[in-house]
């Protein structure tokens, strides 16, 4: 019987090419822009080297002040200090590293200035992370301790200083007027990778305008592993029963500031939380209201094409009602009518949801190669193929439900008549 339904469905999606097409296109093209949309957002927060764990990462973007009566907020990054004398004592992380906020730096190359983006860190940012390396290593504690001249390069940066990727470890490359020794070479990593992407990684005690006093504020992010997923509550309460333990700072003996605020959130909910504080509230992190948002534009953005596909397939429905009537006569029953037409969608869907899959892989392969985000590679992976498979399905049954249930409540006398529009 089911093999009967598709023959039929595909005979039919060939009878009207022209309802085919406009059903095909409202479909494909809804889909390439919700996967479009879904592989960005993997790229973003899903588990890819070298945020292996990000499942198990926590992250401390922003300490913010409230100063007193009324003076308003200040927000920044923290220091080497903050990171040393609070969060590094937390027992619950498995392990406690930072990393600094990317900045400019430059090189020379064949008498070409080349433009680099540097980060520096210290070595349990290398133990939380999980980097591919092509050849090398990432420098050890006792030279970030030592403030060693050593640095980890991507391979872009390997390929434009020395001409080739591989045979560079040990060699100098020299950075900001520092020469450094090249102790490992890493893959690119996309520059959506808010908190491991770089072209150089330098120890952070090469950094002496970052650190070296009792200041709070920096230019560092505490990066924080869970032991597990499951335990990354209790690690954020331990992180905020730590924050109740930070003295109020004073300035020559004044006190100015009333409080202090810092989260420690995985990546998401750390940007959530910025993007739509509450007159600067951070007591939640705002990322329900974020999926919220997202699921109603998503809905909406999905219902007006699956509108347009049921009013198509009404159309193409009573048409068709000297066969309705004819197959009534004879006995057909309601429920297999039902089944055949929506067998009859499920098959439009599932054409267009393949070309959907075309069409996106053809946009993310475009929006490669034009280096919008630099080194980043779209992809269409298994979670969000997944999503596309799901969203076929919501189109073929949302846009065969409604035209279906009409079809089957025809008068068999009335659509032989042709008079359908009247059941």
């Amino acid at each position: 019987m089911l093999l009967n339904y598709l023959k039929i469905a595909w005979k039919v999606l060939l009878r009207r090419k022209f309802f085919t097409f406009i059903s095909l296109f409202g479909i494909s093209f809804t889909l390439m822009i919700l996967l479009v949309v879904f592989a960005l957002f993997d790229h973003l927060t899903g588990a890819h080297m070298p945020e292996k764990r990000i499942g198990q990462m926590l992250f401390v973007p922003t300490l913010r002040w409230e100063y007193k009566d009324n003076k308003g907020w200040s927000n920044g990054p923290v220091s080497p200090y903050f990171v040393d004398a609070y969060v590094r004592t937390m027992k619950t992380p498995a392990q406690a590293g930072m990393t600094s906020n990317v900045g400019n730096a430059t090189a020379f190359s064949g008498g070409k200035l080349l433009p680099l983006d540097i980060r520096y860190t210290d070595s349990n940012f290398w133990q939380i992370m999980e980097f591919d390396f092509r050849e090398g290593r990432a420098f050890t504690p006792d030279e970030v301790k030592r403030a060693q001249a050593v640095c980890v390069i991507n391979e872009a940066t390997a390929r434009t200083y020395f001409g080739t990727a591989t045979g560079v470890v040990g060699r100098t490359i020299e950075v900001n007027l520092q020469k450094l020794r090249v102790a490992g070479v890493v893959p690119n990593i996309s520059a959506a990778h808010l908190y491991s992407y770089a072209d150089v990684w330098l120890p952070y005690t090469r950094a002496r305008n970052l650190f070296g006093d009792k200041r709070l504020q920096g230019d560092f992010v505490p990066v924080l592993l869970a032991p597990s997923a499951a335990a990354v509550p209790a690690v954020q309460a331990e992180f905020a029963a730590v924050m109740r333990r930070v003295p109020i700072p004073t300035f020559e003996g004044v006190a100015t500031v009333q409080a202090l605020y810092a989260n420690a959130d995985p990546v998401l909910a750390g940007v959530t939380r910025q993007l739509l504080a509450d007159d600067n509230k951070t007591k939640g992190d705002n990322l329900g209201t974020f999926y919220t948002v997202c699921g109603i534009l998503g809905l909406l953005f999905m219902t007006l094409p699956a509108l347009n596909l049921v009013n198509l397939n009404v159309t193409r429905i009573l048409e068709r009602s000297s066969e309705i009537g004819v197959r009534k006569a004879f006995g057909a029953t309601r429920r297999a009518l039902v089944g055949q037409f929506l067998v009859e969608n499920l098959v439009l869907a599932a054409v267009g949801g393949a070309l959907g899959l075309v069409l996106a892989a053809g946009a993310l392969r475009l929006l490669n190669e034009s280096h919008i985000v630099a080194y980043a590679q779209f992809d269409l992976s298994a979670p969000v193929f997944g999503y596309g498979l799901l969203l076929t399905l919501f189109f073929g049954l949302l846009s065969g439900v409604y035209p279906a249930w009409k079809m089957a409540r025809l008068n068999p006398s009335t659509a032989l008549h042709g008079n359908a529009d009247r059941g």
